[in-house]
């Protein structure tokens, strides 16, 4: 499987912003999806991930309410719509997928948010 994310860029604190992350390969085997995001000199961390279809999500309690995970399995896509962004989400959002004992990662979009 290989993941390509797209969707970062600069926006101001207030705004909406939604990545995209499109899985190519052998994405029958894909289990589940989700965001992790790195901030400048902070360890990566757990945004959301789905499971499925979309039958299953889970947030992080620092994005639950603001930001929504989906996927459209006909496009092999998922995306994270972020709203409400503050500065404090400034970060290098990675995504993941995990198949039978594999995860594979993205190589990162940067989500800059400035105040």
């Amino acid at each position: 499987v290989h993941l390509v994310e797209s969707g970062g860029g600069l926006v101001q604190s207030g705004t909406s912003l939604r990545l995209s992350c499109e899985a190519s390969g052998s994405t029958f085997s894909i289990n589940s999806m989700g965001w992790y995001r790195q901030a400048p000199g902070k360890q990566r961390e757990y945004v959301a991930h789905i499971v499925g279809s979309g039958s299953i999500t889970n947030y992080a309690e620092t994005v639950r309410g603001r930001f929504t995970i989906s996927r459209d399995n006909a496009k092999d896509t998922v995306y994270l719509q972020m709203h409400s962004l503050q500065p404090e989400d400034t970060a290098v959002y990675y995504c993941y997928a995990t198949t039978s004992g594999k995860l594979t990662w993205g190589q990162g979009t940067q989500v800059t948010v400035s105040s």
